[in-house]
């Protein structure tokens, strides 16, 4: 018997919270047209995701879901999430989109779970607000691998991981332009999308390996977006850094690639190989189906036949089971 098909990594927006960052994003981040027709938020002029159609219409998502099926998906606000505005707008926007999923929730109870949003920035209310969306339901928390700028690891963020790590949350690890990008010039052919996405989850997660942050949250379940980014092909690097140089060593007993063992990743990768060097980093009980879905390069069906090309009990596991053990669906 098949696993059913948990999708851990799948985007929707609301119209609200797209008014609400045209009003209140600006001077950094703006909407404006781009190649293709569509407006595209830009963070320092550089377009970095393209809101769709698809990502505010709940009901063409669950027929989608059943064409390529998927069984159960657990969604999250892409990014700027919530991470712009004074404190009272940004938690207005974390109110206003798990508001939206909790509804989303109540009406497709067999079809959708959610991952609650925070405004990280701002402490306090971002502990209430994690408070008020699990007893909502929430299933787990999503963060930008940076928040406003600022390493997921800065020590202004600790009481929030605590919160988390009592709780033993899953917590999706999710790219946004990382900084830096007027500097590399990632406006040029939506670079920001391409390469800076996977670099900023790389970076994100290298650091929570290096600074001791596993060892300080052991509870919670970091979730790598697109297949940990490039830490598949780096992990050696890594771990031969940690056997030569000593700051590379200075918060850690273990190499890298023992810490990666304690990550989670997903499958939105596009090539049969980068997902099996996914399975041989994070190990065949962390990594999870993810669609991305409906980005513009979001891929269901694609995600899931490279993920069925797995061998047998790995396929099981990362169609569904593993996802079922850690969220405890």
């Amino acid at each position: 018997m098949r696993s059913p098909v948990i999708d851990v990594h799948t985007h929707m927006l609301s119209n609200e919270w797209l008014a609400l960052l045209e009003r209140h994003g600006g001077p950094r981040y703006t909407l404006r047209e781009v190649a293709g027709g569509r407006r595209a938020i830009h963070l320092d002029g550089a377009p970095f995701m393209t809101p769709v159609p698809a990502m505010l219409d709940y009901d063409l998502r669950v027929k989608n879901m059943s064409k390529a099926r998927v069984d159960l998906a657990v969604v999250s606000l892409t990014c700027p999430n919530v991470y712009w505005g004074d404190a009272e707008v940004s938690l207005a926007a974390a109110r206003l989109m798990n508001d939206d999923m909790t509804a989303a929730k109540r009406a497709y109870p067999d079809r959708i779970r959610w991952f609650c949003s925070l405004p990280w920035q701002y402490a306090e209310a971002a502990l209430g607000e994690l408070k008020r969306a699990l007893a909502a339901g929430a299933s787990g928390v999503m963060v930008l691998a940076n928040i406003a700028g600022r390493p997921i690891t800065d020590s202004a963020f600790q009481t929030i991981w605590r919160a988390i790590d009592e709780a033993a949350l899953p917590v999706l690890v999710h790219p946004t332009a990382p900084p830096g990008i007027g500097e590399m010039v990632m406006h040029e052919f939506q670079l920001t999308t391409s390469v800076g996405f996977t670099f900023d989850t790389s970076l994100a997660i290298a650091r929570c390996i290096h600074d001791g942050f596993l060892d300080r949250y052991p509870r919670l379940k970091l979730i790598a977006s697109h297949g940990g980014g490039a830490l598949p092909f780096l992990i050696g690097r890594l771990d031969t850094c940690w056997d030569h140089i000593p700051a590379a060593r200075a918060k850690i007993a273990e190499r890298p690639s023992n810490y990666a063992r304690r990550v989670y990743a997903d499958s939105v990768v596009f090539r049969q190989d980068a997902l099996e060097m996914a399975v041989s980093v994070f190990g065949p009980d962390n990594v999870l189906y993810g669609s991305d879905y409906p980005h513009n390069i979001g891929d269901m069906a694609g995600c899931l036949a490279r993920v069925d090309a797995l061998p047998g009990d790995v396929r099981e596991r990362v169609r569904g089971a593993n996802a079922r053990e850690i969220f405890g669906f």
